[in-house]
């Protein structure tokens, strides 16, 4: 196996390059749930979804955390909307269009009703440094790159956006359990393949990240950063992905940003 990192474009043009090919099975797409934001927040990500992809499986998800400084008086997202309203606000982000944004400003911005002002960074490493240098309120940033610095005490989380607490840190409320009830945003990472895949290429390739994914060690290994393991079939990651492709596309037109 070769690892061939295509970045750029918020994953576009790994995604546009994967579209592109023979469906001959030795070239698959490793891809996040930008992939189904980039449907709506491009005017032309040089692909369609799920049109020109073959779902193969859902490899692992994690949520998105709201952390500040440890020296913002809020100990919980409820009081820090409350001591927030009447004020600007800033929150760092690891860039425009990515779902820890849309999340953020979905919540802060259209549902809390905060005059907040998105700060992208170029990744969550720096947007999480200028939370903790007090360069901006609070950063809405993915779990993994955070969690080791929730557990020393370096960043203080205010919720999470599972629907039900997780095990990594049970005492965080989540954002539903925070006022805002049904509400869920996930990072994903999915394995697809261009469209026209054959389905037993599909199948063995699906049964091998399944096998690997009931690992323990696996499973270990993902938790411990953050992430989920979710074993499952193509055609559940196929409905699962359109599901995706609605959902972001309606934050994305709900927030206001412009297609780029």
């Amino acid at each position: 196996m070769v690892v061939e990192n295509r970045g750029g474009a918020g994953g576009n043009i790994a995604a546009k390059y994967v579209a592109g090919i023979a469906p001959d099975g030795y070239t698959l797409l490793v891809t996040t749930s930008a992939l189904a934001v980039n449907e709506t927040l491009y005017r032309d990500p040089g692909y369609q979804l799920p049109r020109d992809f073959t779902a193969i499986a859902l490899v692992a998800w994690s949520p998105n955390v709201l952390v500040i400084s440890p020296s913002v008086p809020a100990n919980n997202l409820q009081e820090f909307i409350r001591d927030s309203k009447g004020k600007r606000v800033s929150y760092a982000t690891a860039g425009i269009g990515t779902t820890p944004h849309l999340t953020g400003d979905q919540l802060l911005r259209v549902l809390a009703g905060l005059d907040a002002v998105d700060v992208p960074y170029q990744g969550a490493a720096p947007a999480i440094a200028a939370v903790m240098g007090n360069h901006v309120t609070l950063a809405s940033v993915t779990l993994p790159p955070a969690l080791a610095d929730i557990k020393a005490g370096k960043l203080k989380a205010l919720a999470i956006t599972t629907l039900e607490r997780v095990d990594l840190l049970p005492d965080l409320p989540t954002v539903a359990e925070s006022g805002f009830p049904g509400f869920e945003s996930y990072i994903w990472v999915g394995l697809l393949g261009p469209a026209n895949l054959a389905p037993a290429i599909v199948s063995k390739v699906n049964a091998a990240v399944n096998d690997a994914l009931r690992s323990n060690k696996v499973r270990e290994n993902l938790s411990a950063t953050g992430f989920e393991a979710k074993p499952g079939t193509p055609a559940q990651f196929d409905t699962y992905i359109r599901q995706e492709v609605v959902k972001w596309g309606k934050l994305v037109r709900d927030t206001g940003i412009v297609p780029q």
